[in-house]
């Protein structure tokens, strides 16, 4: 017996070895100190762990293997805005609360919600956020511009003006257990993530913003998040090629999106190709008879070829909106199947 004891306890030694870890430094900032000094001294690898108390700063983290753990630490806008890489990525001179960004940023002019990433010289790597309530910036509350494998997770972001958090021209870019929250009005996007490749947003809770979440990364994962309060739950856009949208729970939507937003719904697919929305519960989308549970529409209105193609909505359920399933697409390959819903009928198991 304690031969085989002994093999347990070295197995278990090993494996707990072979967890991946940071590494480097570990330093502390208490209130009344400054976050970016900390980083702006922090080699690469580094754990900065930041204690209770509000710190009114704008955050830049350029360096990789960065890790920002918080403890009770709320950042706030400060009285002098900094200008940084997220400077204006939201439109206007608008900033980010926590601006994680790789050099040489190549972007487009504004059009519309964001600036669009053209290229990335040199990505900023393994950056993990944490534990930090983040609230008002006018931007982005957290904004990942050339950020690889970063993970943002258990955070709270509240009032971000723009979004809560938006990631873009990034890859594998992980938002997990946030709680995203716009108090006191409808906001425009609770998360976006517009990447090169590679995004995962599972188990955030979502509440006052008008589009929740944002998917426009082909094969990004949207999963297990609650979402109410809001004008559309998750609006797949054009061209985005293969994004999953499963296990979701898409509540209520907020009156006030009546004669504010031309599209109320739980999930809008416009357009995309290979969308997977399947096992999510989409209740109480209602304004007045044109609110539906699940949206498939091409936009020709933008472009003769941005038609909605081989998309499967699947074994959804759905209970009390004026309409469960809408379709308008002159699109081939879209399955609609084993639907718990209504209406209409024909599309209705």
């Amino acid at each position: 017996m304690s031969n085989i004891i002994l093999v347990l306890l070295l197995s278990l030694c090993c494996t707990i070895h072979a967890l991946p870890s940071h590494g480097g430094a570990e330093v502390y900032v208490h209130a009344g100190q400054s976050i970016q000094s900390a980083i702006n001294a922090a080699q690469a690898g580094t754990r900065i762990k930041v204690g209770a108390g509000t710190y009114a700063e704008q955050l830049t983290i350029s360096k990789d293997g960065i890790a920002l753990i918080g403890d009770g630490a709320t950042l706030v806008p400060p009285a002098v805005p900094a200008v940084n890489t997220c400077t204006g990525i939201a439109g206007g001179t608008t900033n980010a609360g926590i601006c994680v960004t790789g050099s040489g940023i190549e972007l487009a002019p504004f059009v519309v919600e964001h600036q669009k990433v053209l290229s990335v010289e040199k990505p900023v790597t393994d950056v993990f956020i944490t534990g930090f309530n983040v609230n008002g910036f006018d931007g982005a509350n957290v904004l990942v511009v050339g950020g690889e494998d970063t993970r943002v997770t258990d955070n709270n972001l509240y009032n971000g003006g723009q979004y809560g958090f938006l990631a873009a021209g990034s890859t594998n870019t992980v938002v997990s257990k946030n709680n995203v929250v716009s108090e006191q009005s409808l906001r425009y996007i609770a998360i976006c993530t517009d990447n090169f490749s590679g995004a995962r947003v599972v188990r955030n809770h979502i509440s006052g913003y008008s589009v929740g979440l944002c998917v426009q990364t082909s094969g990004s994962e949207i999963a297990f998040n609650e979402v109410t309060n809001g004008c559309v739950g998750s609006f797949v856009d054009p061209n985005v090629n293969g994004a999953q949208v499963v296990h979701n729970s898409f509540g209520a939507s907020n009156p006030a999106c009546i004669g504010q937003s031309p599209i109320i719904g739980g999930v809008v697919i416009f357009a995309a190709d290979n969308t997977n929305v399947q096992s999510n519960v989409i209740r109480d989308q209602r304004a007045g008879g044109v609110a539906a549970g699940i949206i498939l529409v091409d936009a020709l209105e933008f472009g003769p070829d941005l038609v909605a193609n081989d998309n499967k909505i699947v074994d959804n359920v759905l209970v009390n909106n004026d309409y469960d399933i809408f379709v308008n697409t002159t699109g081939t390959g879209n399955v609609i199947a084993d639907n718990q819903c209504t209406l209409p009928a024909e599309l209705c198991a």
